[in-house]
């Protein structure tokens, strides 16, 4: 079934802006009153409720790992030369990231601020997410680990293939097997079909923007046919949080290591 999606702007920071702080007081809500999370959720269940057949609304909140070794090469030699030479080999003898970069101990420590900021708003009545999406890469999985530590959760976060990377050429972006996720991350479900090696991956062909858009659109599809929450987290990474941000007609975005981009996307039956 297709879907057409926009966003409804007004309520995080966000909605208006091309960049933030990676994470923004409230996750960038507006609304700064001791009630936010409950006057959110009751908007949202209004924009429901009166919605037409075939329109739903979900809050959907896109984080991106935090710094990977791969990040630091980037720094380290610069864009142009790390596309050209760099990104295609798997360390440069000090460091090592591909294939699938790991975190750094800032990476990890920049996951906890959101863990942080995850209790602090848990005081104000913030909806948990009840269906939570993540890449295969493991500086994803490390990330949502470390995002969700010590916060009761229902129903196990489910690895979804479309919600990886850019893929190809660069090998940061080389996914690890199936086996090594589910025995290296137990905690997740990993979704029907996801092949045990990387099929995707080439090193000699960069996936282009357009087809990210697609595959973002992709897991929008999903969770908005078989999804009946209305509160979502998806952990993922730049290239595919702004293929998200293309699908539901939006600017790119420059989101950092670490960072958090919530949405309230409006979805309509084609």
């Amino acid at each position: 079934m297709a879907f057409t999606y926009t966003t409804v702007p007004g309520f995080f920071i966000q909605d208006n802006a091309t960049t933030a702080e990676a994470v923004p007081p409230r996750f960038g809500l507006i609304d700064d009153s001791d009630n936010r999370w409950d006057t959110l959720c009751a908007e949202i269940d209004r924009l429901n409720c009166e919605a037409e057949e075939g329109t739903s609304y979900k809050v959907v909140i896109f984080g991106r790992h935090g710094q990977g070794f791969h990040n630091v090469a980037e720094s380290k030699y610069g864009t142009q030369a790390w596309d050209d030479y760099w990104s295609k080999l798997n360390g440069d003898g000090e460091l090592v990231w591909g294939p699938d970069a790991k975190l750094t101990p800032l990476g990890e420590n920049q996951a906890r601020v959101v863990n942080r900021a995850w209790k602090t708003e848990l005081a104000f009545n913030i909806p948990l997410p009840r269906r939570r999406y993540c890449s295969p890469m493991t500086r994803a999985l490390s990330t949502y680990i470390l995002t969700f530590e010590d916060i009761p959760l229902e129903c196990r976060p489910l690895v979804l293939e479309n919600c990886r990377e850019v893929y190809g050429v660069h090998t940061c972006d080389k996914r690890r097997s199936r086996t090594y996720i589910s025995t290296t991350f137990p905690q997740f479900d990993i979704e029907e079909g996801f092949t045990e090696e990387d099929q995707l991956w080439t090193p000699d062909e960069r996936e282009t923007d357009e087809h990210v858009a697609l595959r973002a659109k992709a897991v929008l599809d999903v969770i908005f046919e078989n999804d009946g929450e209305t509160f979502i987290s998806v952990t993922g990474h730049s290239g595919i949080i702004n293929g998200f941000n293309a699908a539901v007609g939006r600017p790119s975005f420059s989101l950092q290591t670490g960072g958090v981009l919530p949405m309230i996307i409006k979805a309509v039956k084609n």
